[in-house]
């Protein structure tokens, strides 16, 4: 799930070169950190959080058919 966000974040920035993915076992989730550069945290939150919620859709369906709660965060 990591490789899949990375490749789509990547595929809306300026610098893909500074976008990683981050997984963090929490409780009762997984939470995937997705960092990006200052300049292109609007180009992945999108037009009124946009693509940023087609992401966690993305991400909530994959972790459901996986059985395991994951939850995407952006961090700058």
């Amino acid at each position: 799930m990591e490789e899949l966000v990375a490749y789509l974040a990547r595929t809306l920035v300026d610098h893909p070169e500074q976008v990683r993915v981050e997984r963090i076992e929490r409780d009762d989730a997984v939470v995937l950190q997705l960092h990006v550069a200052d300049v292109d945290v609007g180009k992945v939150i999108g037009r009124q959080g946009r693509l940023v919620r087609a992401l966690r859709t993305v991400v909530r369906a994959g972790g459901a058919r996986r059985g395991e709660r994951i939850l995407l965060e952006i961090v700058e």
